[in-house]
């Protein structure tokens, strides 16, 4: 199965260690019930019991410690594993996964700082039941952090006293350390230290979301800082801020993933018990396509992010191709999501509102995940770096294989300069994933591709059209689905996936592809060849009724009342 059924899934693809933390975690929410999830929800219950279980059996603690400071052999940083906890979380609920989120955003800079002292602790507090928090942005200048107004001022005895507000900061209600960025009095170098929720001198003023999560306004009031608690300086500290970002973000994706396979057993479970003017819901001919459209939606976020991660995990200075695929994962993967959700709720209608649905909470939430960790805007800016050598300019790579191996991915912590050579970064050529299938609509969408490229070459965009980012934007979706598409063609032959399956995703991209030229066209800037290009773009994807019912019957339909959560 392509989707997590946490009833079914055995997780064989990991250590038993690991193993046994995705079964455990599972056993809680299971043990919970859907009903005791809800009501926590809606009252906006802080997840104790959850940070409870977490500690009892030193989750975080084993997931997110370098080995290096672990206390024991399963102890390590590694993506492969943490993919699947980020699903798991996902699917049982968006708080439950945020406060593990903003842990990760917390340590990044802790895990990044050459400060032994401050590791050491970390590792300590960790493996008593820590949460962590991420002191980034603040109210009046949002991430802004070359605005930043925080600031350390130093003593005549060589300590400093921290003083300023930090906003939108989750877990700043019991973090155990909150990484916080300001920057130096004396001459407005950034830095990272590290303050803790328990101190005096820290306010918590109040959580500014009406939500379970607990998402922090804090005040340091001459909160005292020895140089055991600065964790960077200057340069680093600029770099370990938006290194921690490029951490972070990878998991927006994967809390999605979770969200919408839940909501899709719940839309499934429902559509397929009711009966309506005489017949079962999905019986209906557009319920059917909006079924199979979003199963082949979700199938290929999964697979897009699976093949992801082994990029994340093979990164070194000689291979920065993650810093393609990272923000894809964050910013389309999530905007998928929604698209899933929005197919979901036009078949199950009224029934997304009802209080008892899991589906209410995720169709609340999932706009939220586009919106984090950088928005679309941001993240999509730093993808249209990578179209001229993506497409033109490749190079040659050794194969890279499926990344499951027992290891901390150490290079995470020690990225480099974090705006430093993005243009020279290279990647494989994408015409080898394409060319391993021969299937009508990766055909239709492979003349897309070249119709693209001619629009690079012959109808170059202006400077003033590559100054506007509405135009590029509409570009930017256009040249993602090229790099979606490829790394799901890498993961799709790997796990030789049903071949009706791959068509109905490339029907899909075919038609969206089609959909962002038809915006293209419709921009006042373009040029008649810019036009005339934007109109070829747009074509039919290739229709195949066999195809479509089997994917319906195999993969949509057969997953009614295979899953449905403890009560």
């Amino acid at each position: 199965m392509i989707l997590l059924n946490p009833k079914k899934t055995t997780f064989e693809h990991l250590d038993p260690s690991s193993r046994e933390i995705m079964k455990k975690t599972i056993g809680f929410f299971e043990k919970k019930g859907k009903a005791s999830l809800k009501e926590d929800d809606h009252e906006r219950t802080w997840y104790r019991d959850f940070l409870d279980f977490v500690k009892e059996n030193k989750i975080f603690a084993t997931l997110l410690t370098p080995s290096k400071y672990g206390s024991d052999g399963d102890y390590r940083w590694d993506t492969y594993r943490n993919c699947d906890f980020n699903e798991i979380l996902g699917f049982y609920g968006l708080y439950y996964w945020y406060t593990w989120q903003v842990t990760i955003l917390g340590l990044g800079p802790l895990w990044m700082s050459k400060n032994e002292k401050i590791k050491q602790k970390t590792a300590q507090l960790l493996n008593e039941g820590g949460i962590f928090g991420y002191g980034l942005s603040e109210k009046e200048h949002g991430a802004d952090i070359r605005s930043n107004s925080m600031t350390l001022t130093k003593k005549e005895d060589g300590t400093y006293v921290a003083n300023g507000r930090k906003y939108y900061i989750g877990n700043g209600n019991e973090a155990a350390i909150l990484s916080t960025q300001g920057k130096l009095a004396e001459n407005g170098q950034f830095v990272f230290f590290a303050a803790s929720s328990k101190h005096k001198s820290y306010t918590c003023v109040k959580n500014v979301v009406n939500r379970q999560a607990y998402v922090a306004e804090y005040i340091l009031d001459n909160y005292p800082i020895t140089e055991d608690d600065i964790l960077s300086i200057g340069r680093d500290a600029w770099d370990s801020a938006l290194n921690t970002v490029n951490l972070g973000k990878w998991n927006l994706g994967w809390a999605s993933i979770g969200m919408c396979t839940h909501s899709f057993y719940e839309a499934i479970n429902h559509a397929s018990t009711r009966r309506i003017f005489a017949r079962y819901v999905t019986d209906f001919p557009h319920v059917r396509q909006l079924f199979v459209d979003a199963y082949s939606r979700l199938a290929a976020m999964k697979l897009f992010s699976s093949r992801a991660s082994d990029y994340m995990r093979a990164a070194s200075k000689d291979d920065r191709r993650y810093l393609l695929y990272d923000p894809t994962v964050k910013m389309f993967v999530t905007l998928e999501g929604e698209k899933v959700i929005n197919h979901l709720w036009d078949v199950i209608a009224a029934k997304g509102f009802e209080k008892d649905m899991y589906f209410e909470g995720t169709a609340r939430d999932i706009r939220a995940l586009p919106k984090l960790e950088g928005t679309v805007h941001v993240n999509m800016i730093l993808i249209i770096r990578f179209i001229q050598n993506f497409l033109f300019n490749p190079k040659e790579y050794p194969e890279l294989s499926r990344q499951t191996q027992k290891t901390d991915d150490d290079f995470l912590f020690n990225q480099g300069s974090s705006q430093k050579g993005l243009n020279q970064i290279q990647f494989h050529d994408y015409n080898k994933a394409y060319n391993s299938f021969n299937l009508p609509n990766i055909n239709v969408f492979k003349e897309q591709i070249e119709l693209l490229k001619q629009f690079f070459k012959e109808a170059t965009p202006s400077e003033e059209q590559n100054n506007d980012l509405d135009y590029m934007l509409t570009i930017g979706f256009m040249f993602t689905l090229i790099v979606y598409g490829q790394l799901i063609l890498e993961m799709c032959k790997m796990d030789s996936i049903d071949k009706d399956l791959i068509d109905q995703i490339f029907h899909l991209m075919v038609r969206d592809f089609s959909l962002y030229a038809a915006e293209l066209h419709n921009k006042e800037s373009n040029s008649a060849k810019q036009s005339e290009l934007c109109i070829k773009m747009i074509k039919k994807p290739v229709k195949n009724e066999d195809r479509f019912n089997n994917v319906w019957e195999k993969h949509v339909y057969s997953l009614k009342e295979v899953y449905e959560m403890n009560p």
